[in-house]
């Protein structure tokens, strides 16, 4: 482990504008530079300046498409290392209670990078967790059941050829708001591509929020045991809309 490396990554994320810029992107996300300059509340040009060095650092990544470049995150490590630097010190009640919107909406649910996290997150988790589908496996992992893998091909989501022997494939992730675990890694990002297919829930197009729909809570309730009243105040339902046939989850 390089003290450089450490001290100049640490250098790059403290500043505001580049903080920003770096949480915008958390949810996975590739935007124009025109887009993270108005989320930073910045010119184009500090923007860019910005931009520069965080490409420099290793952070991020560009990609050029016709006459506009898109910039995302260098990995889901980077997402990864920006969570854990948020769980540092503690979440105040006054937070917790916060009468911004957008603070609460972030906590309720949110991408965190390719997974959920915040309340919803963590409340499947525990789900899987409390119904045996999987377990703690050390060296912050978790292992997927026999049963877990059989209910996960049931409802749908492809868990690959995983065993409880393997690892790597479901990661635990501390959820900086909620300070328990969620779930990372391919299970985690399967189950959050599921969710989004069956439109259980919808990403915002411009935060990391996530909405439940009603279906979504239905869908919660029946096959996760989680249900409104348990969370909590939730952010306002979307309403129902028409599927295909081939978004729908083995069993509704």
């Amino acid at each position: 482990m390089s003290q450089h490396n450490i001290s100049t990554v640490a250098h790059l994320i403290a500043e505001p504008v580049r903080a920003v810029i770096l949480i915008t992107l958390a949810n996975g996300n590739a935007l124009s530079a025109s887009a993270l300059a108005e989320a930073a509340g910045v010119t184009a040009q500090t923007a860019s300046s910005h931009l520069a060095k965080l490409l420099d650092g290793g952070l991020l990544t560009v990609e050029s498409r016709g006459r506009h470049r898109y910039f995302q995150l260098a990995g889901a490590h980077i997402s990864h290392a920006l969570e854990s630097l948020a769980s540092i010190g503690p979440v105040t009640p006054a937070w917790r209670n916060t009468p911004n919107r957008a603070a609460r909406e972030l906590r309720f649910a949110r991408c965190c990078y390719d997974h959920l996290a915040g309340q919803i997150g963590v409340a499947v988790t525990q789900s899987m967790l409390g119904r045996g589908f999987i377990i703690e496996a050390g060296d912050r992992q978790y292992a997927i059941t026999a049963c877990g893998s059989a209910w996960l091909q049931q409802l749908g989501v492809d868990a690959g050829a995983q065993t409880m022997e393997s690892t790597g494939h479901a990661r635990q992730c501390l959820d900086w708001t909620e300070r328990q675990h969620h779930i990372a890694g391919p299970l985690g990002a399967r189950l959050m591509n599921a969710f989004l297919a069956w439109d259980w829930m919808r990403k915002s197009p411009v935060t990391r929020s996530v909405t439940i729909t009603a279906k979504g809570w239905e869908a919660l309730e029946k096959h996760f045991g989680i249900v409104v009243r348990d969370i909590g105040e939730a952010p306002a339902m979307q309403p129902k809309t028409g599927h295909r046939a081939d978004e729908q989850p083995a069993f509704a």
